[in-house]
């Protein structure tokens, strides 16, 4: 018996979310289904992080143990031959006995897609939201500078747990240009739930003119009410979750970093 750490990519659309929920449909369920096949017999897999209903992934990173008599790489492809369509191993290795994909992880990042045309388009609503008036460049990325940073999100979103902490660290936050639209990344020591899709939606109003900078720093700190709203979940992608960090980012979680180096 070993333990597996698998990196899986999956298009959420058709899943209601990656968490296990009964009868429903979720990444979980099927990867599980897809297990018992090839002889796994566990409770439940472990994972980097639970993705709401509609939102993808090219990084999730999942753990299993499993008595497996051939090499990461044949159960790379057997795992994979057994998944529906719409979930992909993109590969698997021996991790260590007591590894696991959530409480060893010390980075995610996610990504944002946005295009902006003034009509739909059915054939890229499935993975980016559609957006218009155009975005302002020049506040998104003033907009993207306010949220990085250790400190209390408890604006953006809820702990996964009831009563947990919302302090967050936020590593980078920047948007780039694309051919007709914009991209997100940002990545964090850890996220709430909501967290990357409020960032996301608050922007969007910031490069719209519809919210300006100063008011974004007052939600940060709580002093005002954030505007209701949640970027459409079909923008959203998991990326990558990470077990090693830049010398910089572990400054940033003991708190040794100069703000002014960032």
């Amino acid at each position: 018996m070993a333990r597996y750490q698998i990196i899986l990519s999956y298009d959420g659309t058709d899943f209601q979310g990656f968490q296990r929920q009964g009868s429903k449909r979720t990444v979980q369920g099927e990867v599980e289904q897809a297990l018992r096949r090839l002889g796994w017999c566990g409770r439940s897999i472990l994972a980097a992080g639970r993705t709401d209903s509609g939102v993808h992934a090219a990084g999730q990173v999942i753990a299993f143990d499993l008595d497996w008599q051939h090499t990461p790489d044949a159960l790379a492809r057997a795992l994979d031959s057994a998944l529906p369509h719409g979930i992909a191993v993109q590969s698997a290795a021996l991790a260590g006995e007591d590894f696991h994909p959530r409480y060893d992880a010390r980075a995610r990042q996610y990504r944002y897609e946005i295009y902006c045309r003034p009509v739909v388009d059915p054939l890229r609503d499935r993975y980016a939201w559609r957006v218009y008036p155009a975005l302002d460049g020049d506040l998104l990325r003033q907009a993207a500078a306010l949220l990085t940073g250790a400190r209390d999100y408890a604006a953006l979103g809820k702990p996964p747990k009831p009563g947990g902490s919302t302090m967050r660290i936020v590593y980078s936050s920047e948007w780039t240009q694309t051919a007709d639209g914009w991209r997100y990344r940002v990545s964090a020591n850890a996220f709430l739930y909501h967290m990357v899709r409020r960032m996301v939606y608050l922007q969007v109003r910031v490069g719209q003119g519809r919210l300006t900078t100063a008011r974004l720093v007052e939600v940060l700190d709580q002093e005002v009410v954030p505007p209701p709203g949640l970027a459409p979940a079909s923008g959203l992608c998991l990326e990558e979750v990470r077990y090693q960090i830049s010398e910089k980012e572990i400054r940033m979680l003991t708190g040794e970093v100069n703000w002014n180096e960032l």
